[in-house]
């Protein structure tokens, strides 16, 4: 049994990134453990939209059979802006909580700054001396945030492990419709029929009918 930690920098990108993943998870047993590491504000975004995002979040917890969720309170779209010792602080908390043997964390060239970010946080959480429980540690692609890194600089996301969800596709799908307002109409990247073709496109590369796709930074056998 695995004991697995998804760090999301916001709701919906634990469900994009490796829900089908995380389905297979909860199918073989494993415990799954979810940090959100940013909050709405009901000063910013309403106390109904606040009110919504969080029984969005109940419903993918349930659907995904996530044991436990640890919500942290930063802004969204401002991690950049708040000291990055604040942020391994809080996410140390979890990480120590949890001792999860596997970590998945979001790609550090997405376009969103908060990924950036978090990644960051992840890395200095998962140290072999500090950390020494962590065992493997996978990096997730975010559609409409991975593909739109852009810098020329970056070698890009480049998967190196595969996993088959061809099980778990249909489903993954209804999990992420429960985030009612980040679905839009195609060609909107978040919606049924791209998460499909990505799932569609690492599969052709795994020779299965669909995959998530991630890449290894570090395992220890």
């Amino acid at each position: 049994m695995k004991n697995v930690l998804v760090v999301a920098p916001h709701p919906d990108d634990e469900t994009l990134g490796c829900g089908g993943t995380l389905l297979k998870h909860s199918q073989n047993g494993d415990h799954i453990h979810l940090a959100i590491m940013t909050q709405m504000n009901k000063e910013e975004y309403g106390p109904e939209r606040v009110e919504e995002r969080a029984l969005e979040i109940e419903s993918v917890v349930r659907a995904l059979g996530v044991k436990s969720v640890h919500q942290l309170t930063f802004t969204p779209t401002r991690l950049d802006t708040v000291p990055i010792g604040d942020i391994v602080s809080a996410l140390s908390t979890v990480v120590n909580d949890v001792k999860p043997d596997t970590v998945y964390a979001p790609y550090p060239g997405d376009v969103h700054t908060d990924h950036r970010v978090v990644f960051d946080a992840v890395v200095s959480c998962s140290k072999w001396f500090r950390y020494p429980f962590v065992r493997s540690i996978m990096i997730y692609e975010t559609i409409s945030e991975t593909e739109f890194g852009l810098n020329p600089d970056s070698g890009g996301f480049k998967p190196n492990v595969f996993v088959d969800i061809g099980k778990f596709l249909d489903r993954k799908i209804e999990v992420f419709n429960l985030y009612r307002s980040e679905v839009g109409a195609y060609p909107f990247p978040r919606c049924e029929k791209s998460i499909r073709a990505l799932a569609t496109l690492r599969g052709s590369t795994a020779g299965c009918q669909a995959a998530e796709s991630f890449m290894l930074l570090r395992e220890i056998r």
